[in-house]
């Protein structure tokens, strides 16, 4: 079915490479006209000259350029129906006993305090949309907010966190009778840029990716695509009474052990 979101104005966070970009283009051959966030000016302007969005170049961490995004929305499109915030990142991270201080705050601050200013920015947008008609907002959280990575101690902290500011503002929203709703994501092992080329990287690239797609009982990663249909459904009308939830996309990776 095309056209879903015809007529909708759709913010996406990270919109410059893997899920978020692919979420641009999914989101924009939809109907939805597009604003997208990144720190990747370069590649930034490629995708908005693709498909007719527009760029901001923004770190979803920084406070004061939250006004700038804001502005950009206002002044292009007049309304907000759609946020998939959807920046984040795992840089530096480690273990509990070697995990440095400043990874730390950094991880924190761009995978949890960065999707709360998402968050705020877009209700102050959608609260005041002319035709008083809500919104979706879209948290890209993980399966290691349920699973938690030994190795990955403050990514696993920050996704699982998402789990309950989701609940928490979908409450809120909800209560206010706002019309704005908010859901969180959960994806498995996907096959984006950043896990091909770990796997190409790696010294047996054939058992890399064999063991990275046995860990969803169905035997295979996951696509862009099926997380863009997963978000092109939670944005649309289709799931008007669905808030709160956290919505899992992994092959079957949480669900129990294949062969136990």
């Amino acid at each position: 079915m095309a056209n879903r979101l015809q007529g909708k104005v759709a913010l996406i966070t990270g919109g410059t490479n893997g899920i978020g970009r692919a979420a641009v283009y999914g989101l924009s051959e939809e109907g939805a006209q597009i604003v997208f966030t990144g720190n990747n000016a370069k590649a930034g302007a490629e995708i908005a000259g693709e498909t007719g969005s527009v760029f901001v170049q923004h770190a979803v961490q920084d406070v004061d350029g939250w006004t700038q995004v804001k502005q950009a929305i206002l002044q292009h499109y007049g309304r907000l129906d759609i946020t998939f915030s959807n920046a984040g990142t795992n840089a530096g991270d480690s273990d509990i006993e070697t995990v440095e201080i400043d990874a730390w705050k950094n991880l924190i601050d761009v995978n949890l305090t960065g999707m709360m200013l998402a968050i705020k920015a877009s209700i102050e947008l959608m609260k005041n949309n002319p035709d008083q008609s809500g919104g979706s907002i879209i948290l890209n959280s993980s399966i290691n907010g349920i699973l938690a990575l030994a190795g990955d101690v403050t990514y696993s902290t920050t996704k699982g966190a998402l789990r309950l500011l989701t609940k928490s503002t979908a409450v809120h929203l909800a209560k206010t009778q706002t019309g704005i709703r908010c859901n969180s994501i959960h994806p498995g092992v996907i096959e984006t840029p950043l896990i091909q080329g770990a796997i190409a990287g790696a010294p047996d690239p054939a058992a890399a990716r064999s063991m990275l797609e046995g860990i969803a009982p169905l035997g295979r990663l996951g696509s862009m695509e099926e997380i863009v249909s997963l978000l092109i459904y939670l944005a649309s009308d289709d799931a008007k009474f669905v808030t709160g939830s956290e919505i899992v996309i992994d092959g079957g990776s949480t669900a129990g052990l294949p062969g136990v």
